[in-house]
């Protein structure tokens, strides 16, 4: 199987996830976060059952599908949740919380499926995420039952689905706005989709320091752990925006010196502070997300949408980027060039983005 195959099943979840971004604006008019997780959670179920019964393509492509849209409702729900309990001088702050619990997840995951997947793929992986899904849904369950007791806030949302088409020119209206932000939010899917794609093709190569080669992946992953707590302090004294911009660039340009490393040790260490770079970036473009879905209750739907629109169509990308650069240029030389396309977005973005963007007003406008 070719790398380039590998990128383009990898990036058909979010095909899927797509086009369930514009659905959503009509099939959930009311997008409390409890209803949000609790399907979120009925989709994990049967991706898992799917997967595991999977024999043809078929159900591979439906696995593919269940993948991408319970994504998407974990980004919604997140959105909402925050909304709803946080304020706004905290949002950095709280999704940089959220990042470090997720980047623990993306820690363990890999090496637990490492010791328990063999020579095949068994049915123990699939019991192993059976028992943490469960594990997750008794906090779910215990959320929904202090929720009724916290004092939160009460979102009102004016949301009047019109049409397909009226819907259609609304997106296009939000997106010319948002622009901007929705590209950050794209190019950081693109990155982290590379990773994950040849990232662990990579590690498989580095036979000089085997069997620590795993730590490829753990020098991706750990650095939101340790920025997760920084980040909110960051934005305040910087904004936003400017943190998430400048962590882009800063990782970016390490990412592009990879080709020029020979020596795996230090390509490791290169993709760790590059990584502590660019995790300033996740939370900090996601509280800027945020705000405007707070300022504008009545566009929450189109904004939530098109932002998750925008992580597939980076989830899209990525990977097949990944495998076709992969396949051409080998995989040490594909970071590079990933980190060369990061750091020109960065500086494209610093360029193109307004100082304030106001949804409301600048709708109006365009």
């Amino acid at each position: 199987m070719t790398k380039t195959l590998i990128g383009i099943i990898i990036g058909s979840s979010s095909v899927f996830g797509a086009v369930f971004d514009f659905l959503m604006c009509k099939l959930f008019k009311r997008g409390h976060f409890r209803r949000i997780f609790m399907l979120m959670f009925g989709l994990c179920f049967a991706y898992l059952a799917v997967l595991y019964l999977a024999q043809s393509v078929a159900l591979f492509g439906l696995a593919m599908a269940l993948w991408g849209v319970y994504y998407d409702l974990k980004n919604f729900g997140s959105f909402d949740f925050v909304s709803r309990f946080v304020k706004v001088e905290e949002y950095t702050s709280s999704f940089g919380v959220l990042s470090v619990f997720q980047a623990v997840g993306y820690l363990l995951a890999p090496i637990m499926a490492g010791f328990l997947i063999g020579q095949t793929v068994g049915g123990w992986p699939f019991a192993a995420a059976a028992v943490f899904l469960a594990i997750a849904g008794l906090f779910l369950f215990r959320l929904l039952v202090e929720d009724k007791k916290l004092p939160h806030k009460e979102l009102k949302t004016s949301y009047n689905y019109k049409g397909f088409f009226q819907e259609i020119k609304l997106w296009l209206k939000i997106d010319r706005v948002l622009l901007p932000v929705l590209s950050m939010m794209m190019t950081l899917n693109i990155i982290e989709a590379f990773f994950w794609t040849i990232g662990p093709l990579l590690a498989e190569s580095f036979r000089d320091i085997h069997p620590l080669a795993g730590f490829f992946m753990t020098a991706y992953t750990l650095p939101p752990l340790l920025v997760g707590w920084l980040v909110g302090g960051a934005t305040v004294k910087l904004g936003k925006k400017k943190v998430s911009y400048l962590g882009l660039l800063l990782g970016s340009l390490l990412l592009s010196l990879m080709k020029f490393i020979d020596q795996s040790a230090l390509v490791i260490l290169d993709v760790f502070i590059a990584s502590f770079f660019i995790a300033f970036s996740w939370p900090a473009i996601r509280a800027a997300f945020a705000d405007y879905i707070k300022e504008t209750r009545k566009y929450e739907k189109e904004i939530e949408g098109l932002e998750d629109f925008y992580t597939n169509l980076g989830f899209v990308i990525g990977p097949i980027l990944a495998g076709v650069i992969a396949d051409k240029m080998g995989n040490q030389t594909a970071f590079s060039v990933l980190g060369i396309f990061g750091a020109m977005m960065a500086l494209l973005l610093f360029k193109i983005t307004p100082r304030q963007i106001n949804v409301l007003k600048d709708i109006r406008v365009t």
